[in-house]
């Protein structure tokens, strides 16, 4: 099992590809590991008019089973909540139309950096 040193190493390497990504496909990333007491956003980005609040998932070892299992309906409904603080906090995004993204890094029989758009309905 990986110490948690390491996990953190790897996430934070895949929610910097994550960003390159994102920004090499047309996104302004707007914020990274946005914060509040009901949770956590791992990327916030932004491209014509849609606001994006994406959830990295870096599973070198992982599988489609294992991505189902740790965006369960109570992970979707914590990022929810916590865009739902962001869009409170910055007003000027509430004209925005708002999706809910994942993007899986490393995860055997998908791209290494693997986009799944609208990947839950949130707010």
């Amino acid at each position: 099992m990986l110490a948690s040193a390491d996990k953190k190493t790897i996430g934070k390497n895949g929610e910097d590809r994550c960003a390159k990504f994102l920004t090499e496909h047309g996104f302004s990333v707007l914020e990274r590991n946005w914060r509040t007491k009901r949770g956590e956003i791992d990327i916030i980005a932004e491209k014509d008019n849609i606001l994006v609040f994406v959830e990295v998932k870096t599973l070198p070892c992982g599988n489609a089973e294992l991505l189902a299992h740790v965006l369960d309906k109570r992970k979707q409904k914590r990022i929810s909540e916590t865009a739902k603080c962001f869009i409170a906090n910055n007003r000027k995004y509430n004209d925005r139309i708002i999706r809910f993204d994942v993007i899986v890094v490393d995860m055997p029989g998908f791209p290494s950096v693997y986009h799944i758009e609208n990947a839950f309905l949130g707010l």
